[in-house]
């Protein structure tokens, strides 16, 4: 025989052989929130010089709705990093391709978030799996701690804390507040007081989103202990009208004493206000106890994505749960969604991030595949009972406002069913 033939034979044998497959490209999306983890990952994934990520980054106000028209119109791409709370609705669309095989083969799969994997699960399906975090915290200012005579290392554990340390930041003067909070800002505050209620054993939504729970004496204290804040100007009047923009700003300003905040703000605060001395808990409920959003996003895959495509998506992902891709992660604003290597991708970081992920164990996400009505629309029921109740003159507004929005929430709960 010769070299030639042998050679051919040889190539002919490698095509037929199975489990050699072919390298892959495929196409990646992630909102501009993970423009600094995102490309250094997918850097190191195709550096191994075998499948290829192509990532494009989408401004994050725009994602949704690109994502929506692109599946659409049958030009989505291969595999998308999509805000966790999206995915039950992309996924009732039947735009999203059932991963639960490939995440219950896992041998950590049950190390995962299951905050994110909660809202990942359709209809006993799983249809999103765990990739980047982000959980709500509090944090206050020691500088403002210690000229108000307060201990600026013991953590506010309950609302009484918190109300004490405002009172005596506000009695500073000088334009200094003890608390902020954005008044206007639906998302912020389902990020940041929601765990509020769920620390104090209430519900925002239960049946898998079908039943709205807004009318509890849970939510009417956490409405109440803002507004009697707001009332008692411990917190600025700019609050009242702040639809987000000032929700990291506030605190960073240096004259805010206490803010519900994300675990972003910590590098943030590191790098761009260092001489900010500041301390991170956890959202402390009304007697104690303590609970947090679970934000980030869910890795998905389109329904319509080529499964030739689907081992090198699935690589990737492998990948991005390695102790090296949390690691990476980490390390560039995202807090690990793997519990069992979350110690080992921190070390070397500002400790404060552990407390952050120590909060990420415990937290939550509410599941409704209609949230962005809910939840995130600029004239939603969730954000017009927040800024009606906050800032009400009396308790019976803030019932009147509760009123309204379990009965509109339930509305568009049902008429989505």
């Amino acid at each position: 025989m010769t070299i030639k033939a042998l050679l051919g034979g040889v190539a002919m044998a490698a095509i037929a052989l199975p489990g050699l497959a072919q390298a892959e490209t495929f196409s990646l999306w992630v909102r501009s929130d993970g423009s600094e983890f995102m490309p250094k990952l997918v850097d190191a994934f195709n550096a191994k010089g075998e499948d290829k990520a192509e990532l494009q980054i989408v401004p994050v106000n725009e994602l949704v709705q690109k994502y929506a028209i692109a599946a659409a119109g049958g030009s989505q791409p291969d595999a998308l990093s999509l805000d966790l709370i999206f995915t039950p609705s992309f996924a009732q669309a039947g735009q999203l391709k059932d991963m639960t095989d490939f995440a219950k083969s896992l041998p950590y799969y049950d190390s995962l978030s299951q905050a994110h994997l909660s809202v990942g699960t359709y209809d006993g399906k799983i249809y999103g799996m765990p990739f980047s975090a982000d959980a709500s915290v509090l944090v206050w200012n020691k500088n403002l701690y210690k000229k108000a005579g307060l201990d600026p290392d013991k953590a506010p554990a309950n609302w009484n804390d918190i109300r004490k340390a405002a009172e005596a930041i506000g009695a500073l003067g000088d334009d200094t507040y003890g608390f902020y909070f954005s008044g206007n800002c639906g998302g912020c505050n389902i990020f940041t007081f929601t765990p509020l209620i769920w620390a104090s054993g209430g519900n925002l939504f239960e049946d898998k989103g079908a039943k709205a729970t807004v009318k509890t004496p849970q939510m009417k204290d956490a409405l109440e202990f803002y507004r009697g804040m707001a009332k008692d100007d411990l917190v600025p009047a700019g609050s009242q009208t702040d639809s987000g923009s000032n929700f990291f700003a506030a605190f960073a300003g240096g004259n805010i004493g206490l803010t519900p905040s994300g675990s972003f703000a910590i590098g943030a605060l590191n790098n761009q206000y260092p001489d900010l001395d500041y301390g991170v808990t956890y959202l402390p409920g009304k007697d104690g106890d303590w609970s947090s959003f679970a934000g980030g996003d869910n890795i998905v895959v389109s329904a319509k994505t080529d499964e030739d495509k689907m081992p090198a998506i699935e690589a990737f992902i492998k990948f991005a749960y390695s102790s090296e891709g949390q690691t990476i992660l980490a390390k560039n604003g995202s807090l690990p969604v793997r519990a069992d290597v979350a110690e080992e991708a921190l070390k070397g970081l500002d400790s404060r991030y552990l407390i952050a992920a120590k909060a990420m164990d415990k937290g939550r996400t509410p599941y409704t595949p209609v949230f962005n009505d809910l939840i995130n629309s600029l004239n939603g029921p969730w954000v017009n009972m927040l800024n009606k109740a906050f800032f009400a003159d009396s308790a019976e507004e803030v019932d009147e406002a509760m009123d309204e929005a379990q009965e509109e929430m339930q509305s568009i709960i049902d008429s989505s069913r």
